[in-house]
């Protein structure tokens, strides 16, 4: 580890930490004391581990605002709407300084110093005089006033060979805990310096024994060396420590304990006689356990010990099962380990081809294990890059709150299935066209409070997202319970437009997904949001772009839902394989229900299955394949979402892994496919855009039936 790595380590902790303060202050009116607390804890380590790495701005900024976070804990400051949406904006504000000091600007960016400043005076105003304009750099954060109130502590500390190597600083902690209280005595040890021979200049030798009179509790003073912890020792004793703790401190110190007791009474953390008394007692109970000496010097009750005793024997074996173990990865060696994994599927393709070519029943054995392998590790590194969609829509309850304050409306943001995993590169690119719609939905869905109060509605409207797993997708749901879309306005426009030809008859749906062609809107006003409309094109190219799909379904005054549809991961999938004469194709494997004999009539594009009509699609004819067809063909039966169809193709090759290879520029133009993956015999399969042949094949049945 060097100090590169811990500074990235807390880039990416306070970003966490900002995401926390968020959510605190968006529930902060639901959860009250207990969303306060963890704003607080959040504000306070974020300034303590940027006072560690003297990063001066985060910590005078972020010092203001704990301060008046302070107040509200004290219940001195009422929680406000006002406060709230003051304190979200000093969030931001922190978050601009934490990515400042990741690309190095934080002192230099003026502009960024000057947009905290309108800030600091609205938080000034919520404290008494001049308080929270004090820095960590002025005076120490516990006030005059309380400094007679202040109870001592004791902190023993060892710091390891290894810390300068780490980037660490260790006096730099003891110059924070400055901002905690107030050091009364400090004995430096140096006991394990070697002869001058053996001494390393980049190992640290150093020990303190501090004494610190502080209000500060025990997890904020533990919390000042988080970012020190795997090297050093530190022990922390409470103001109503016994003796007895005391004197298991020295017994537990390497140390000489002659001389460790003399630097407590100099630190004042004990006196001389309760020292000496303590001592005595232990010299002359030596041979006895610790819980008879506790309950010799009437410190703790006998059955207290007896079930404290109890309670560890106990404890110990399960706390050793049930730790707890988890690891960060930059994303980029995530996406390295894919890579290599779908080459490890294409290599073990050719080696599998090979296998059955040459008939080895030796090789046939290995292949068959090593592909079993493979499909285990590619599940496990897929596994990987899937995170819960639960982080994405959490970010809506800021945009909510932000924009119904905007346009006057009280808005409510209702979750639910956000324990729906996917593929971490879906999640991020599916955050634009999400927020476009929620936004879209709360601008234009939502109708006024007086105008809902008419129509016999709440007052307040609702937002609600909602996700589930469908058929190898997930399906994300945005959904409000305004006034829905008016038909007759929207095919009116595409009339004018000429988007439609006059006299033809459109589904709802049709008519719907009118609203997705370029800059089409219906939008009387159109605001800084955007009319419902206005760059709805973008927001289904982007999702088109990751192989899926968007519908909209409308009831007019009860509201819309729209259903975005996308694949769980953009990397490796099963894939079946298809033949059309020397082509393949692969379908997902997820969205394949069954196969049957294709009995040709050419009189319709339709087959009985089981009593119901199944619209099916002749590949052959939709991609212009050349060559004579094979004399038995076969249909796949595909479902996706709620539509099903079968297709018509050569021959039925099997179920095969399928890493996914997107297409060139040369064929981005080109519909019915959504990428290429790489045979084991170096040839190029073709992966069918399944949403597009679908809504071909649903397009072709209206036509012919109007």
């Amino acid at each position: 580890m060097n100090l590169d790595q811990v500074m990235h380590t807390f880039i990416a902790e306070s970003r966490d930490l900002l995401e926390e303060m968020e959510n605190g202050l968006l529930a902060v009116a639901q959860e009250g004391d207990e969303a306060v607390n963890a704003i607080f804890r959040a504000a306070h380590t974020i300034k303590g581990s940027a006072g560690m790495f003297g990063l001066d701005a985060i910590v005078d900024f972020t010092h203001v605002a704990e301060s008046v976070l302070d107040r509200v804990r004290e219940g001195a400051v009422p929680v406000t709407d006002e406060l709230v949406t003051l304190l979200l904006a000093c969030r931001d504000h922190i978050a601009a300084l934490v990515d400042a000091a990741e690309a190095g600007t934080l002192d230099t960016d003026v502009e960024l110093t000057a947009a905290g400043a309108p800030l600091t005076a609205a938080l000034n105003a919520y404290l008494d005089g001049d308080a929270g304009q004090v820095t960590h750099a002025a005076a120490p954060a516990v006030p005059p006033s309380a400094a007679t109130e202040a109870a001592q502590w004791h902190i023993s500390l060892r710091f390891g060979a290894d810390v300068l190597r780490n980037g660490m600083d260790p006096l730099s902690f003891l110059h924070y805990l400055g901002q905690l209280g107030r050091i009364t005595g400090i004995a430096t040890l140096a006991d394990a310096l070697p002869a001058a021979d053996e001494f390393d200049p980049e190992s640290c030798y150093l020990g303190f024994e501090i004494g610190f009179a502080s209000t500060a509790s025990k997890a904020e003073i533990d919390g000042t060396f988080d970012f020190v912890r795997d090297d050093c020792a530190i022990r922390i004793l409470a103001p109503d420590s016994k003796i007895s703790e005391y004197v298991a401190l020295i017994d537990a110190l390497p140390e000489e304990r002659t001389r460790l007791g003399e630097m407590l009474v100099r630190c004042g953390s004990i006196t001389a006689h309760e020292l000496a008394q303590a001592l005595t007692v232990q010299a002359e109970n030596a041979a006895a356990p610790l819980g008879e000496i506790l309950v010799g010097q009437g410190a703790v009750p006998a059955p207290v010990v007896e079930a404290a005793l109890v309670k560890q024997k106990a404890s110990e074996p399960k706390a050793a099962a049930g730790e707890s173990r988890s690891v960060r990865v930059d994303a980029d060696k995530l996406d390295r380990l894919i890579n290599l994994v779908g080459e490890l599927i294409i290599a073990g393709a050719s080696a599998n081809l090979i296998a059955r070519r040459t008939q080895i029943p030796e090789l046939l054995e290995c292949t068959s294990t090593l592909s079993g392998l493979v499909e285990e590790v590619r599940d496990s590194a897929l596994q990987l890059r899937m995170v819960k969609i639960g982080g994405t829509f959490n970010r809506f309850q800021r945009v909510v709150h932000d924009v119904s304050r905007e346009i006057g409306k009280d808005i409510r943001l209702q979750v639910s299935g956000e324990d729906a995993e996917l593929d971490k590169t879906v999640v991020e690119k599916i955050g634009d066209p999400l927020t476009h719609l929620v936004r879209n939905a709360m601008d234009h869905g939502i109708e006024p409070a007086d105008v809902r109060l008419a129509r016999g509605k709440p007052a307040h409207g609702t937002v609600a997202l909602n996700a589930y797993h469908d058929s190898g997708s997930i399906v994300i749901e945005v959904t409000d319970d305004g006034g829905g879309l008016k038909k007759d306005r929207i095919l009116a426009k595409a009339l004018e437009r000429g988007l439609v030809e006059p006299g033809r008859t459109l589904s709802d749906k049709e008519i719907f997904g009118l609203i997705f062609e370029p800059g089409f809107s219906t939008a009387e006003q159109v605001t800084n949001l955007s009319g419902r409309g206005v760059g709805m094109d973008v927001v289904k190219r982007n999702i088109v772009a990751l192989r899926g799909s968007v519908d909209v379904a409308s009831t007019e005054g009860v509201g819309t839902t729209v259903t975005v549809r996308l694949p769980l991961t953009l990397a490796i999938i099963n894939g079946f394989q298809v033949g059309l004469g020397k082509s393949v194709f692969v379908i997902p494997m997820d969205m394949v229900e069954e196969c049957i004999e294709f009995r040709e009539d050419a009189t319709r594009d339709y087959v009985d299955l089981r009593g119901h009509a199944l619209p099916f699609v002749r590949l052959r004819d939709r991609f212009a394949v050349q060559g004579p067809e094979a004399r038995r063909q076969s249909i796949v039966v595909v479902r996706y979402g709620s539509k099903k169809a079968g297709l018509v193709v050569d021959t039925l090759l099997g179920e095969f892994q399928t890493v996914i290879k997107p297409l060139g520029k040369v064929f981005a133009g080109v519909r019915f496919l959504s990428g290429s993956s790489i045979l084991g015999n170096g040839d190029v399969a073709l992966i069918l855009d399944m949403a597009a042949l679908l809504n071909g094949v649903e397009s072709d049945n209206n036509t012919l039936a109007a």
